[in-house]
This record gives structure tokens, C-alpha cells and sequence, in this order.
């Protein structure tokens, strides 16, 4: 693992990316979507997590979390490991057309990734990135929210439901995030940083 992505300091927000392995488009299909929907809300009120923006893509999850508890790892963790068991028992028990090709190649992923011995779902490095200033967690909360404008799915970010920005825009999403501060202008309005027209 490169020396920059290394979780230091398990009190501290951070910016992570959790890739399907082999960029597996698992998300195109909504029920699997919703597995990480449903499993964001119980961490959020279960788990300790502090969910700060999100981005569901069809083979990737961004988002910025901390934990409560102090133990961002471990959260991290057990996210990956409940949702990886989760989208893998439907993609088996549902009449998933990528069936046979998405198992052969989850399988294929555990030859380079020892964790487990039937199926790897998520790639192993999460590419954590501390948030250190409100600058950089609002940096961060722009690149999430214009990810699916940026790959030509909408054409304003909050358009796109499977993220944070209708939170930030609306008041409200699918999941409970917890609002970040804005250092510009009052969290209740909207920020600048979404005056621009893509939002």
C-alpha cells in the first residue's frame, strides 16, 4: 500500500473511493444501489458513521465518513464486508442476466486477493485522503457531486438521486448525511460552491 493512503489518525474525517473489483458496472441495476442506501442508513444510526457526501457510481462509491467511535478502519471495514455479502447473495438469488459472468469474475479477483476464498467484490485499497480544512472537504464535496455529470448521466448533479448533493440542494436524499459546515456562507443556504450551473 502506498505511504499517502494510510489511515492515521481513526478520529478524523476522510475522503474514500471503494471500487468494484475489475470496475464492474454492479451498480447500473437500482436493487443493488439500494444495498448501499440501506446499508449507508444503518451505519449512520447503528454504527457510529458520519456520512458528510456520497456518490453511488456503476462501478465505484465515493464519499466522505468519520466515525463516532474513533474506529474509521474497522467501519470501513465491516461497510465493505456487509455490503460485498449482501449484492453478492442477490446478484445469486435474483434472475441477474451477468450472473455467471460477474461470479467468474469475482471469483477470478480472489487468485490476487487472498481476504477471502469464493468471491472478492470490492477492490482492496480504499485510497483514503484525511479531509485537513473545510476547504478541502468542500473541494472533495464538489468532485463527489459532479461525478455523474462529468460521465454524461445527468446534467446537473442534483438531478442525480443516488447522491448527497440533493441534501445539500433540497434538504433532503435518500440518506441522512450529516450537512457539512459551509465557511462561506450559512449552512442553511445554499453555498457558493453550488451557485455554479451544474448544480
Amino acid at each position: 500500500m502506498k505511504e499517502g493512503y494510510i489511515i492515521r489518525d481513526q478520529a478524523k474525517a476522510h475522503f474514500i473511493t471503494m471500487t468494484v473489483v475489475d470496475w464492474i458496472d454492479v451498480f447500473s441495476r437500482k436493487i443493488y444501489r439500494d444495498i448501499v442506501v440501506n446499508s449507508f442508513n444503518y451505519c449512520i444510526k447503528n454504527k457510529g458513521m458520519i456520512l458528510y457526501g456520497y456518490v453511488i457510481m456503476s462501478n465505484h462509491i465515493h464519499m466522505i465518513i468519520q466515525s463516532e467511535d474513533e474506529k474509521l478502519s474497522e467501519l470501513i471495514r465491516d461497510f465493505k464486508k456487509f455490503t460485498a455479502k449482501t449484492v453478492l447473495d442477490q446478484i445469486q438469488a435474483e434472475n441477474e442476466s451477468r450472473k455467471e459472468w460477474m461470479l467468474e469474475r469475482f471469483k477470478k479477483a480472489t487468485e490476487t486477493h487472498q481476504r477471502n476464498k469464493k468471491f472478492q467484490f470490492w477492490q482492496l485499497n480504499n485510497h483514503p485522503e484525511e479531509v485537513y480544512s473545510e476547504r478541502f472537504l468542500w473541494s472533495k464535496l464538489d468532485y463527489i457531486h459532479l461525478n455523474p455529470v462529468r460521465a454524461g448521466i445527468v446534467e446537473k448533479a442534483s438531478h442525480y438521486t443516488y447522491s448527497s448533493a440533493q441534501n445539500y440542494i433540497n434538504g433532503k436524499g435518500l440518506v441522512n448525511v450529516h450537512l457539512a459546515s459551509n465557511p462561506v456562507v450559512n449552512v442553511h443556504n445554499v453555498s457558493n460552491v453550488m451557485k455554479r450551473e451544474n448544480y
